[in-house]
């Protein structure tokens, strides 16, 4: 198409636990205001999700999908880049097996890379809770459930790195040298390596090409949210992960990281909400228990996190 780039939308998964999550997100896809779309699904460990997709695909009649399977090591970072070198896009994206696109987001995606000095760009991820018990949740801590959407940003504005749930890129991005790294990500579902495979591709992306990584607030998508992932476990673990990966990317990426801007903004607003619960106490104890109880323990357990070094942990640097 004329003056249409391809938009690769590249998809991993790896289990049928989640296949109704797929049909939605590929539904999503399907009725994208942008035409010229192709999709990647990457299954793998289960050939029953693979077939199940290939399925789903020719009933609903969903075009331009390729589906491929991932036989040789598991885990994100392994799954995305098999996406990337059988796409074909002149821009590919990426999103969560969980996650449903805005109609229109792959057509923002397209308007925000139409500056050339733009590498890479990420958006909102709204949370779609499970049930209306969990949206006591601030938007402050929105990223514990891996999404965002306390920005409040109207316009494009330039940003560290892109979130793994909604990020896109230029195919000038990928090479052989660079590529999302097999030492950062999740790995068997579980994130057993110390940093995120997104921050850690786009800060070593920024690094390569000089190039920015913005935040467009209207390429949106929504992110499934589950009960179990407000539970102790989970979010100590996850705000300890976050701590270490600062710790990490500082060390490895000083100049790219940029300032502490971001983790002001998130502070800020926390502390906003401590001041506002003594008075919440007064109308909703039940809630106002649980913002002090999540907040003390996310501060304590990202602290740790940044505090305690990881020796474990090397980048494979270009």
């Amino acid at each position: 198409m004329v003056n249409q780039p391809l938009v690769s939308i590249v998809i991993t998964s790896y289990t049928t636990e989640r296949i109704d999550d797929i049909f939605d997100l590929l539904d999503s896809i399907k009725t994208q205001t942008y035409p010229n779309v192709e999709t990647i699904f990457v299954a793998e460990k289960s050939k029953e999700l693979l077939e199940k997709v290939k399925t789903y695909a020719q009933v609903k009649q969903i075009p331009n999908l390729k589906v491929i399977f991932n036989d040789g090591e598991p885990g994100l970072s392994v799954a995305r880049n098999l996406g990337v070198n059988n796409s074909h896009g002149d821009i590919i994206g990426f999103t969560d097996d969980d996650a449903v696109l805005f109609p229109d987001w792959a057509e923002h995606v397209v308007k925000s890379l139409e500056n050339k000095d733009t590498i890479g760009v990420t958006g909102s991820a709204f949370p779609l809770w499970e049930d209306d018990s969990l949206k006591w949740l601030p938007e402050e801590f929105y990223w514990l459930v891996s999404c965002i959407a306390w920005t409040g940003w109207k316009e494009a504005h330039s940003v560290r790195g892109a979130f793994g749930a909604n990020m896109a890129f230029r195919k000038e991005a990928f090479s052989q040298t660079c590529q999302f790294s097999t030492n950062a990500g999740f790995a068997d579902g579980h994130r057993d390596k110390p940093i995120s495979e997104d921050i850690e591709f786009s800060l070593r992306l920024k690094k390569r090409t000089g190039k920015a990584i913005v935040f467009d607030p209207k390429a949106r998508v929504w992110h499934r949210v589950l009960k179990r992932r407000l539970n102790f476990s989970y979010i100590v673990q996850r705000a300890h992960h976050i701590g270490s990966t600062r710790r990490i990317i500082r060390r490895y990426y000083a100049h790219e990281f940029g300032s502490f801007e971001q983790e002001k903004h998130v502070l800020t607003g926390i502390f906003k909400i401590m001041l506002g619960i003594p008075k919440e106490a007064f109308t909703s104890p039940r809630v106002a228990g649980k913002k002090f109880y999540i907040t003390v323990l996310v501060l304590s357990s990202a602290a740790i996190g940044y505090i305690i070094p990881i020796p474990s942990y090397s980048l494979v640097l270009e």
